[in-house]
């Protein structure tokens, strides 16, 4: 199997992880944001260092690559924070939406980043994708859900940079699985305090979806990680979006909720500008499309 196929087998693991993290988060109910982060990473915590121990994963890094660890946990746990802060407050298909606004966002920190240079058509791309976040957002001063709406935006711009510092970790020689457990570890220890600070004793149930939060939570970031150390962005971020399809469906059946026609219209230009921005959609002078 070709590390591409590897790629795209990992990166749809990874949707339904994270979408059924996402409704893990919105089941838990009134739990602080900070607390349902902290719960989610402390599970995975507890399921990584075991592995770390186990495989003797070399902890030893060259400083790029401890440049990049380091990185990729910061952008990583502003967009988690940011991401659950949207999940609690919008609708489930739209939250993780914007949070997979994350691929464009990942053109523009590889550029940043790695060096890699952004041309013309990845530009024109990534203010397309913008202009298709808007019609989720919907600002208007009228519009209550405005706030958490540009939180999730910010969420999705939290997590391109930190897929981005991933394979610039994998690249220059972190092993995956420190990768995740120094994710997991930096985001225990910063959200334990400020879950302290917003404190709120969850019942037997709300222990249950946080518990699950974090087990979904921990398979979607071994996947991605995984996910994209066999392939570039480019290459299998498109399949990411396969996130939306298992949200939506449990949005509707756990929440009832149905997303309005402007939001469906966003989806559909991210998903196509995804597509030609991965080159599995083509335009050139001759045809319209090929695939």
């Amino acid at each position: 199997m070709s590390n591409k196929s590897k790629g795209i087998i990992f990166i749809l693991l990874a949707g339904l992880s994270f979408a059924s993290m996402s409704a893990c988060v919105r089941l838990a109910g009134d739990v602080s944001t900070f607390e349902k982060a902290f719960f989610r990473n402390f599970v995975a915590l507890l399921i990584t260092a075991p592995m770390m121990i186990k495989n003797h994963v070399p902890t030893k890094l060259s400083r790029e690559s401890r440049r990049f660890v380091w990185m990729r946990a910061i952008f990583g746990t502003v967009g988690l924070v940011c991401n659950y802060y949207a999940i609690g407050r919008i609708n489930l298909a739209d939250a993780n939406m914007l949070n997979k606004m994350s691929p464009f966002f990942a053109v523009i920190f590889s550029s940043l980043l790695l060096g890699e240079r952004m041309n013309l058509k990845q530009l024109l791309l990534v203010l397309g994708a913008f202009a298709g976040s808007l019609l989720i957002i919907k600002p208007s001063l009228s519009n209550l859900l405005l706030a958490p709406a540009i939180v999730g935006a910010i969420g999705g711009m939290g997590a391109g940079a930190a897929y981005t510092c991933v394979r610039g970790a994998t690249t220059h020689g972190a092993a995956k699985t420190y990768v995740v457990f120094f994710f997991s570890a930096f985001s225990t220890l910063t959200m334990l305090p400020l879950a302290l600070l917003n404190f709120s004793m969850p019942s037997p149930e709300q222990i249950l979806w946080l518990l699950l939060c974090g087990v979904f939570g921990a398979c979607g970031q071994f996947s991605i990680t995984a996910a994209y150390s066999y392939a570039p962005a480019r290459e299998i971020s498109v399949y990411d979006y396969s996130q939306i399809i298992f949200s939506a469906l449990l949005g509707l059946v756990l929440f009832e909720q149905i997303p309005d026609a402007l939001s469906f219209a966003g989806y559909g230009i991210i998903i196509l500008l995804a597509l030609i921005n991965s080159g599995h959609i083509e335009l050139n002078k001759h045809k319209k499309r090929t695939v």
